[in-house]
């Protein structure tokens, strides 16, 4: 008698789940297995959606970055140069320097200047100059779109960089007066036009950079040896752009003028 009462009572409390009774409407579901994009785990994040095939040396390869920044972002609607200074006759650096434009399904855009020339590249890619700049844009645009630090591999080389411009400047002052290289001279166009090129993508003022960081006026009254000082302290600020003090952050071409 009393296993037909737990029976019946097991009966009675049991109840199927049928189309009636079950919700079967859409839920939504939040993916909460990433961290968020502000926080300092989230650089990590993003280069473990990196196939190793992607990366060189740890650094994201173009091709990568476009593929992962769609995974994150979603489709890429618009993608190329939005301008093109081809290198000029008149540059024996070849120097050439593209911005890029990407612009995302959700309406976000991101935009990047980069350039080429005999002194930021290895050799073997100096002859395809607009291209080369192309690339490295695009990979600055992507890296700025997924918030992630370092740099792309097309940005690299093996070149120093800094030590070519000293040079270039050199070779400048002594065919044009003969005379041993005079660190208190003017400051070059090709050291003028560098730091221009390196404010630009940093995002750095020039004007408050020679003023605040420098104590000097954005003139080509300059000397040689403070624009070199300058262009180090702007490589310092490409390897580690959390360096950049926030009151110089803001590029406007206008300080040119």
């Amino acid at each position: 008698m009393k296993k037909e009462n737990e029976d019946r009572d097991m009966f009675d409390t049991m109840e199927l789940q049928t189309p009636e009774n079950t919700d079967t409407s859409v839920q939504d579901v939040v993916e909460t297995s990433h961290p968020s994009m502000l926080s300092p785990e989230w650089h990590e994040y993003v280069i473990s959606l990196f196939d190793e095939s992607e990366l060189m040396d740890g650094n994201p390869l173009v091709a990568g970055l476009r593929r992962v920044a769609e995974v994150v972002l979603g489709p890429i609607v618009e993608s190329g140069p939005s301008q093109v200074f081809p290198v000029q006759e008149a540059d024996h650096h070849g120097r050439a320097t593209v911005v890029f434009t990407i612009k995302f399904a959700s309406g976000l855009t991101y935009s990047e200047v980069a350039d080429c020339w005999e002194g930021n590249t290895d050799d073997m890619f100096c002859a395809y100059a607009v291209s080369t700049a192309s690339t490295r844009a695009e990979g600055r645009a992507l890296r700025k779109a997924l918030k992630i630090k370092g740099v792309a591999a097309e940005e690299l080389t093996k070149k120093n960089t800094a030590e070519i411009v000293r040079s270039a400047s050199h070779k400048a002052a002594s065919s044009s007066s003969d005379g041993d290289f005079n660190e208190d001279s003017r400051m070059s166009d090709a050291q003028y036009n560098f730091i221009d090129v390196k404010c630009r993508q940093l995002n750095v003022s020039g004007e408050d950079l020679f003023k605040q960081i420098f104590d000097v006026d954005n003139n080509r009254k300059v000397s040689k040896k403070v624009a070199s000082d300058i262009i180090d302290k702007l490589n310092e600020y490409q390897r580690d752009k959390s360096t950049i003090p926030e009151e110089i952050l803001g590029y406007n071409q206008e300080w040119r003028s």
